[in-house]
């Protein structure tokens, strides 16, 4: 990938997080305004990014469009939306479907309530896979050498006192998760959120995963992990859909 190409996208995801000035993505991409302001200019001549009346820069509606038709042709997205809307009207949780996309694992479809607290995931963002429920049921249920393609760019940084760091580690908790069906972030990324997770399958394996969130002051891990039924459940329809 040319250094500009993987510039742009990480200006697009930066700015796909929170709204930035010039400035501030320079800063945080280490390179000069001018400089900035030039990329910035061509993603808005490509309709990829949007100057605001604050001066802070946003994705644009064509990166919304593409995004859209991405994920619509996404046959788990499809396959997971009604089964994923009764499962959250039954537990009110936060619901979050992901999928294995290439090398990486996606969040496509999420399902929230309004009132309640919002979480940092975005649909179309990605997911961690070494600190997350969701990641880490995919990746139990990877042969190796695919493992090692979707971590191949993970980020080991601790996150939380409970964050796996190293790769050694992830895999004792990978084998774990393989003998019992179901995956777990207890407080992993953020501490106050803790979340279990279960694969979703097809005839070509491990497609993607199906998970319950909620603040640790709300549920915690012992109460989301008597929801796992469910989840299952869920899942097995899911994956029958898909066939």
């Amino acid at each position: 990938m040319s250094q500009s190409v993987k510039r742009a996208a990480g200006i697009l995801d930066s700015i796909a997080a929170q709204p930035k000035t010039v400035a501030q993505l320079a800063e945080e991409f280490g390179i000069h305004r001018t400089t900035m302001f030039r990329e910035l200019q061509t993603l808005e001549q490509v309709g990829f990014a949007r100057r605001r009346r604050d001066g802070t820069y946003a994705p644009a509606f064509r990166l919304a469009v593409l995004g859209a038709a991405s994920l619509e042709s996404l046959d788990l997205r499809e396959a997971a939306h009604g089964a994923v809307r009764r499962l959250h009207r039954a537990v009110g949780d936060t619901v979050h479907v992901a999928a294995l996309v290439d090398d990486e694992i996606v969040y496509v479809d999420k399902v929230e309530d309004a009132g309640r607290v919002r979480l940092y995931s975005r649909v179309g963002s990605p997911v961690r896979p070494q600190c997350s429920a969701l990641g880490k049921a995919i990746l139990a249920g990877l042969p190796v050498t695919r493992r090692d393609d979707v971590l191949a760019g993970a980020d080991w940084r601790r996150y939380t006192e409970r964050t796996i760091t190293t790769r050694a580690a992830l895999d004792a908790e990978l084998e774990r998760v393989a003998r019992q069906g179901w995956a777990a972030d207890d407080g992993e990324f953020e501490a106050v959120v803790n979340c279990v997770a279960v694969p979703i399958t097809s005839s070509a394996g491990v497609v993607g995963s199906l998970s319950l969130t909620a603040l640790r002051v709300v549920h915690d891990l012992g109460e989301l992990e008597t929801r796992l039924p469910l989840l299952h459940e869920t899942a097995g329809r899911i994956s029958r859909e898909l066939g």
